[in-house]
């Protein structure tokens, strides 16, 4: 009632859309006028240190926290007008735990189903169902302090899709996982994919966003710096290949002589110099092993790599 049909229309062609979205915190500006559009059944990735704005705007989409400035539309309704109609249709997958370890492993999926009013059921058997999807089964009527690190990060993803979420939002989806684990998830998360959910996926492992991101947005300080696919982006910023060159201190002031003399492209971070050139010869001679650009590069390339506390 009341929207600009215009705007509802232009809305609508995306899942979820962000426009002139803004969060300040007193002085301190967490997200400055940042626009996405994410597509229905995309993977979408968002990428940044630590402090870029990442939690403040995933805080914003989830009605968790409310904009200072801008507008927020997912699945075709403003959020700021409909937040209990939004909340029902998101599954939100956090970064830390918050398990009830008062409450056994399938104890935890029936509660969390009670907030979304689903019978019971209802609730009992998508619970069964998601154990087994997740491999829990045989934990079902474990205590949480009973599980390893990574069945409590299996869990929590599980707890996220109890309601049948059309849209996923996930923090760190495989921080603390072994790399068994860790492919189980992003199987997993490929299958939902296959199905039609649409996902937000906030991540440093860059493996994990080139792997599972159809296309991602890097974050810094609060603003877009630029958003594609993991191969356009690569291709965009980075040659085909990168040279690693570990320095000696001996060493260090001739090659970087060498480097500035060329003219390359170069960064130096503990004791391992990056270099950048436009094709090979420009690096021939050069110490080193050569390999493949990755989305890792233009992260760093982008952001930097000294550490944001």
């Amino acid at each position: 009632m009341g929207e600009s049909p215009e705007l509802f229309s232009c809305v609508t062609m995306a899942i979820i859309k962000t426009i002139n979205l803004t969060k300040k915190f007193k002085d301190l500006v967490a997200v400055e006028d940042v626009n996405l559009e994410i597509e229905e059944g995309e993977c979408f990735g968002l990428l940044g240190p630590n402090g870029a704005g990442k939690t403040s705007l995933i805080r914003m989409i989830t009605a968790v926290s409310p904009p200072t400035n801008g507008d927020i539309w997912v699945d075709g309704r403003e959020l700021k007008k409909y937040p209990r109609e939004v909340k029902a249709i998101l599954g939100v997958i956090p970064q830390t735990d918050n398990l009830d370890e008062d409450l056994t492993v399938i104890q935890n999926l029936l509660t969390f189903a009670r907030y979304f009013a689903i019978p019971r059921k209802v609730a009992y058997q998508r619970s069964v169902e998601i154990l087994h999807s997740m491999a829990l089964e045989e934990k079902r009527d474990n205590k949480i302090d009973e599980l390893s690190g990574g069945m409590k990060r299996r869990l929590l993803i599980g707890r996220g899709l109890v309601n049948a979420p059309k849209i996923i939002i996930l923090d760190e989806p495989s921080i603390g996982l072994d790399p068994q684990a860790r492919h189980m998830v992003w199987r997993k998360l490929r299958e939902l994919k296959s199905q039609g959910i649409t996902q937000l996926v906030c991540t440093q492992n860059m493996e994990e966003a080139a792997r599972l991101c159809d296309r991602v947005a890097i974050i810094h300080q609060g603003r877009i710096i630029d958003i594609d696919t993991p191969k356009a982006l690569v291709t965009r910023y980075m040659s085909s290949r990168v040279w690693e060159i570990d320095l000696t201190l001996e060493e260090r002031d001739s090659i970087i002589g060498e480097l500035e003399s060329r003219r390359l492209e170069y960064e130096e971070f503990a004791g391992i110099v990056h270099v950048f050139p436009e094709d090979d010869s420009q690096a021939e001679g050069l110490p080193g092993v050569a390999r493949a650009a990755t989305l890792e590069d233009v992260f760093f390339k982008l952001t930097g790599r000294s550490l944001v506390e």
